[in-house]
């Protein structure tokens, strides 16, 4: 009788410390959604007189460009099923888009990406299928690119990428600070563009036991047939160098469908793209993604160009 309360009692806590922890997640997420929103009320008026000048077919297509010269926030939400076990993972970022004019043929892209949410399942010690969901690792790439001046058509930029471990809990990151070179590398056309966006990070120090070497590639084809609409594919590949032969690429492909609209006088470009991995690792491997995003233009916070006069 004792061990059967006491197993109760446990079982109570352990609900009660779970539930606390979606509690605090939710606050956050909403805390987030309200901030969001009341940026976008601030700025709604500038925001209508930066898409004034460009066409929603113009707006779709710097906002599939790696290195575009539009501010923007991004919520992107991708349910991912795994193939062992059978679960899936849930993760939600905010990726705001912050490009800064540094002279007229330079350009400085800042790509934060902040893991609001991940809900990912985990093996226990005593191998039972739990899950813990939080706030993931924090990933922030810089891009220095050319204008069209120097490069003509061509998407071209280089720079540093970093990952920090903000994650809530161990099992939700990496616990390693991370560092290395990320670079792009397309061609834009009339109606289209294509490129590869990829990201390379080491680890250079942080609790976690394991030494990382990973990467992200990110290729992208966009097409514009007008009206706001865009057709293409942007799926990340992921390599983990370190894993074991059979399980250290992930390899996507997908079909993303996307339309700029206007919600009042705000632009907001709206995806959806469905993705197959016919590559992955065997246990806890990607095997299907259904993501959507939602991509409110803001208006450039800095006007000057930064290095003007040197």
């Amino acid at each position: 009788m004792i061990f059967q309360r006491a197993n109760r009692l446990k079982g109570i806590v352990c609900r009660y410390s779970s539930d606390k922890r979606m509690a605090r997640v939710k606050l956050r997420y909403v805390q987030l959604l309200f901030c969001l929103a009341l940026a976008l009320t601030v700025v709604s008026p500038a925001a209508a007189d930066t898409a004034d000048s460009k066409s929603l077919d113009e707006v779709n297509k710097e906002l599939s460009n790696p290195i575009s010269s539009i501010w923007a926030l991004q919520l992107q939400q991708n349910t991912y099923w795994l193939n062992k076990p059978d679960r899936n993972v849930v993760n939600l970022q905010f990726q705001p888009i912050l490009p800064l004019a540094l002279t007229d043929d330079w350009n400085l892209i800042t790509r934060p990406v902040f893991q609001v949410m991940n809900s990912t399942p985990y093996v226990n010690e005593s191998l039972h299928l739990h899950r813990v969901t939080g706030f993931g690792d924090t990933i922030v790439g810089m891009v220095l690119s050319p204008g069209p001046k120097l490069a003509g058509p061509w998407l071209l930029g280089a720079g540093p990428t970093f990952i920090l471990p903000t994650a809530s809990n161990s099992r939700l990151g990496q616990n390693k600070w991370q560092l290395g070179p990320a670079g792009v590398f397309g061609y834009l056309g009339g109606k289209w563009l294509a490129g590869v966006f990829p990201q390379q990070w080491f680890s250079v120090g942080g609790p976690g036991s394991q030494t990382v070497s990973q990467m992200n590639l990110q290729y992208f084809f966009a097409y514009l047939p007008g009206g706001g609409w865009g057709i293409g594919t942007a799926p990340n590949m992921l390599v983990n160098w370190y894993a074991s032969h059979g399980n250290k690429v992930t390899f996507p492909i997908g079909l993303s469908i996307s339309k700029v609209i206007k919600i009042g006088p705000l632009p907001v470009k709206l995806a959806v793209q469905p993705q197959y991995m016919p590559v992955h690792p065997d246990v806890f491997g990607q095997k299907w993604d259904l993501q959507f995003s939602i991509t409110p233009v803001i208006p450039d916070l800095v006007n000057r160009k930064i290095l003007e006069g040197w």
